[in-house]
């Protein structure tokens, strides 16, 4: 039997998502956007819970297509708010609305979101080594710096623990605990 990180559990779809998604580099602006949009959408609630939603997210917000988004008008919010599929929250639902308009001005300035997020490892993955979930921070000095400049670039729901979470779902840092199967594995697709 495989060791995975304690996090995942026995469903299905999270032992699917650790073992294929989870600290796997993503370097694709529109799965950056969808990640850090389903990490905002997660705070308060588990991550199962955006998991089992994540299809109904993509159907809801075109795909997380960038460019439509950050031009959604008051009848988009009302159809999202009345999607049964998604987090009916309208602070949240707005938040991706608002974080596209910001991608679109980072894209404008670094290039990519790839570029601009990537910055703050230097191109390259953290490798971590933990070996207990005890010793996995909630948030770093990274994240907060990372959502200090999220946030004054006019993001919403990217607090330090939200930017962390994210970093560790993109590959950015990998915190899979060093006797899960996936550590090594991950290790040497940065």
């Amino acid at each position: 039997m495989k060791k995975r990180c304690g996090w995942c559990g026995n469903d299905p779809l999270y032992i699917e998502y650790h073992d294929n998604q989870w600290g796997v580099p993503v370097h694709d602006d529109t799965l950056l956007f969808e990640m850090l949009s389903l990490e905002g959408a997660q705070a308060g609630l588990s991550w199962l819970t955006i998991l089992k939603k994540r299809e109904n997210y993509r159907k809801a917000f075109n795909r997380f297509d960038i460019e439509p988004i950050a031009h959604y008008s008051k009848q988009e919010i009302t159809r999202l708010l009345a999607d049964v599929g998604i987090v009916r929250n309208r602070l949240k639902i707005e938040s991706v609305i608002k974080n596209a308009q910001a991608v679109l001005s980072i894209q404008e300035q670094y290039g990519t979101l790839d570029s601009f997020l990537w910055r703050y490892v230097d191109g390259e993955a953290k490798q971590n080594f933990w070996r207990s979930l005890d010793e996995v921070p909630a948030q770093t000095e990274l994240s907060a710096l990372l959502s200090k400049d999220l946030k004054q670039l006019g993001c919403n729901f990217v607090g330090p623990t939200i930017c962390y979470a994210f970093m560790q779902a993109v590959g950015m840092v990998n915190d899979h605990i060093v006797d899960c199967f996936r550590h090594q594995e991950v290790q040497k697709k940065r």
